[in-house]
């Protein structure tokens, strides 16, 4: 079993042993092998439930906002043909790949935006392989969320290629596609 350091390489990890992994723990299968990280700490979910409570009002549900995406803390992902199964913290897709939310609790259509809060337990994980599989299944926008820091970054896939379009520190407000039809206040993510 990975401990979210790499030292579980081995046999391919399998469905049947995100089983094992206790509820206390957040377990994903990256590039065949098992990741196990703690679950986030407060700062981690502070930020994380900010962004999901800022973008659900204007793109989930259309209130103050242009409407037309489907927003979800953690889904799960397993995309056909793969044998990866990543947990993102936030994924949009929007309305017209998605138009109804299915009854499943694992997602195989990719998201089109992707939101991961970096922590040092996951840092390595979220910037190299997590990062190369959105690329690979074709999450278009990539955001990686930085609560130590205070920082945003924006990544667009070009060609298979991550480009960063922006990068952000502070408590300002910012435009951050693909939501920059409103204004986002940063500090909101940083506060306690």
């Amino acid at each position: 079993m990975g401990d979210g350091n790499g030292s579980g390489k081995g046999r391919a990890a399998t469905y049947a042993d995100l089983e094992d992994v206790p509820p206390t723990k957040v377990g994903e299968i990256i590039e065949g092998e098992l990741v196990v990280s703690p679950r986030p700490a407060s700062r981690h979910t502070r930020a994380a439930s900010k962004l999901g409570g800022w973008l659900d009002g204007p793109f989930d549900e259309g209130r103050g906002g242009p409407g037309g995406w489907l927003i979800l803390d953690e889904p799960e992902l397993r995309f056909a043909g793969s044998r990866d199964a990543l947990v993102p913290d936030l994924a949009g897709w929007r309305r017209e790949r998605m138009p109804r939310m299915p009854d499943t609790p694992v997602f195989s259509l990719a998201p089109d935006w992707v939101c991961e809060v970096l922590s040092p337990s996951t840092y390595r994980w979220d910037r190299g392989p997590k990062m190369r599989v959105y690329a690979r299944e074709g999450v278009e926008w990539l955001w990686f969320i930085d609560p130590l820091a205070e920082g945003l970054e924006i990544h667009h896939l070009r060609e298979g290629q991550w480009q960063l379009s922006a990068s952000h520190l502070g408590s300002g407000t910012v435009h951050a596609a693909p939501f920059d039809a409103v204004p986002l206040s940063l500090g909101k993510l940083w506060s306690r």
